[in-house]
């Protein structure tokens, strides 16, 4: 296809993109989530300071640092309530005798993987699109950064007998520039022209070929559609910890997926795999710039997917998030080390957005969206401070109620999760398994979120400190402390803290540093291999 071929293309989507704006599904969704998450926001933020003690420059502090982290755990709660209360968007099949009228373009983006493991999925997902009737309509491409030579060479023998039968097209760049958006933009500039669309997944993704007909088919019966954003569940777990994650995803996800679904409508977001891109959508997000100066701030754009649904959303085409996680999964981190790390990079990522949020000619809900991911990580230090600020008797209150208030806001969308799975077609037996299955979730995260927070904290102090994480370098050497010892350390000394200055408060600050204490056995525990239980099914 020819550069002014494919100019002319992308400009006859883009107005049809404008003659056929889209609406939200349910047009009072939106203001009911804003009215929502301001009415939990004003009467927590409210009920706190009424019980404040005495007003200090500490409790004035202390008031300033609550306030955003209300208004962020509140739109969670609204987010889910409003999943609870609305119908998940019409998720529908291709007619019967359909086929795609353009060619699909499906990339898997390697970087180090395990390549027998990658190879595997590529066949079952060549199998899969043969099932759908899409054999004719897709390629799989392969775009690999993988560095190291011991590393190349397994994962060339691995997919070299998939390439030789046709089955993918394989090209791996020597030269990362740009990371994982760089190496998109590499095949989009080549080839992406002769494409209609193109599915992103990563090494860890699984979407089946019905799936991604569905995708595929909805794209083209909406041409102002861009982006079209999977639900997604977690693959079978292979660790307590990973099961953790599965559990909470089964039980809490759909309600809060289905409001984020809803309320968002036009201006969803991206998550950098399982999603569909039109070709012509992607023109203006291909391409992101390298920002001044050095990383963590500066540099490469880490968490690319955020700011590229800006673009798409900014320029003119719709971005949807269709909740249904039905073929479309991915593989959860199994050890805390492991998603401490990929919380470091995201974090970095996000933190990096703090340049860009204020970028022109950006949706204001692609703005949430980006500052929503800066404070999921700017919170735990938030909250980490409030701890010490309240357990030191820096900042008094008169009664437990506040606390109780925004524990319960913290615990919506796991009451609305459990409420779905046991509505009136739920029989006993799944009720029960339903509730053993929440409260074991609830004691388990409620131990590992301390935890949580600590590193988050820690990750955020790294940024703001100057250190890079950089992306997937080789394996350096360096001390490694025992597995939970820094964190009952930092549970050791704030309990330490707590009962030399206002030991009132030891009863409440040990649900925080109580955790941090055992963190060595915990971590060891959740680690371990899971035993082999009954897990709950989601509704229908």
């Amino acid at each position: 296809m020819t550069y002014q071929a494919r100019q002319s293309d992308i400009l006859r989507a883009y107005r049809l993109s404008r003659a056929d704006p889209a609406r939200p599904a349910i047009p009072w969704a939106r203001p009911f989530f804003a009215v929502l998450t301001l009415g939990i926001t004003v009467i927590t933020g409210l009920a706190v300071a009424a019980f404040v003690s005495e007003w200090t420059a500490w409790a004035v502090l202390a008031m300033a640092l609550i306030l955003p982290s209300l208004l962020w755990i509140a739109g969670g709660a609204a987010t889910a309530l409003t999943g609870l209360i609305c119908a998940a968007p019409a998720s529908p099949k291709p007619p019967h005798g359909w086929v795609p009228s353009g060619l699909s373009a499906i990339l898997l983006l390697l970087c180090r993987e395990d390549p027998k493991a990658v190879a595997s999925r590529l066949i079952a997902l060549s199998r899969q699109l043969k099932d759908a009737g899409l054999e004719t309509h897709t390629r799989l491409i392969v775009l690999s950064d993988t560095f190291g030579e011991d590393a190349v060479s397994a994962e060339e023998a691995a997919l070299r007998p998939l390439i030789a039968n046709g089955l993918i097209r394989y090209r791996r760049r020597t030269d990362n520039t740009g990371r994982k958006p760089g190496n998109i933009a590499e095949w989009y500039d080549r080839e992406g022209g002769d494409y209609a669309t193109m599915l992103v997944l990563d090494a860890d993704s699984r979407m089946s070929g019905a799936r991604i007909a569905r995708m595929i088919w909805k794209m083209e019966s909406t041409p102002s559609l861009g982006l079209l954003q999977a639900g997604m569940t977690l693959a079978p777990a292979r660790s307590r910890f990973g099961q953790v994650q599965r559990t909470a995803s089964r039980l809490l996800g759909p309600p809060f997926a289905t409001g984020l679904a809803v309320w968002a409508a036009d201006t969803a977001n991206y998550w950098g795999h399982n999603a569909l891109i039109r070709t012509a959508a992607f023109a203006k997000a291909a391409h992101l710039p390298r920002l001044s100066g050095r990383a963590p701030f500066g540099g490469d754009i880490l968490s690319h997917d955020f700011i590229e649904a800006a673009i798409i959303r900014g320029t003119g085409w719709t971005v949807e998030f269709d909740p249904d996680s039905a073929g479309s999964a991915e593989d959860g981190p199994q050890e805390l080390a492991e998603f401490h790390q990929r919380n470091r990079r995201w974090c970095q990522g996000n933190l990096q957005h703090i340049r860009l949020i204020g970028w022109p000619g950006l949706h204001p809900l692609s703005r949430l969206h980006i500052a929503s991911g800066i404070f999921s990580f700017l919170a735990a230090p938030v909250w980490l401070a409030l701890v010490v600020l309240m357990g030191s008797g820096l900042v008094m209150m008169e009664s437990g109620l506040p606390f109780a208030m925004i524990l319960g806001v913290l615990m919506v969308p796991k009451f609305c999760g459990v409420w779905r799975l046991m509505g009136p077609r739920s029989t006993v037996w799944r009720r029960r398994i339903a509730l053993k299955a929440f409260a074991g979730e609830l004691a388990v995260s409620s131990l590992l979120a301390p935890i949580v927070m600590l590193h988050h904290t820690g990750a955020v102090l790294s940024v703001l400190a100057g250190r890079d994480c950089g992306w997937k370098r080789p394996d350096r050497v360096g001390i490694t402390l025992p597995q939970g010892l820094p964190e009952a350390v930092v549970g050791l000394t704030l309990t330490a803290l707590v009962v030399t200055l206002n030991p009132v408060a030891a009863v409440w600050i040990a649900p925080v540093a109580g955790p941090m204490i055992v963190a060595p056995v915990l971590i060891r525990w959740m680690n371990g291999v899971r035993p082999r239980r009954m897990e709950p099914t989601p509704a229908t």
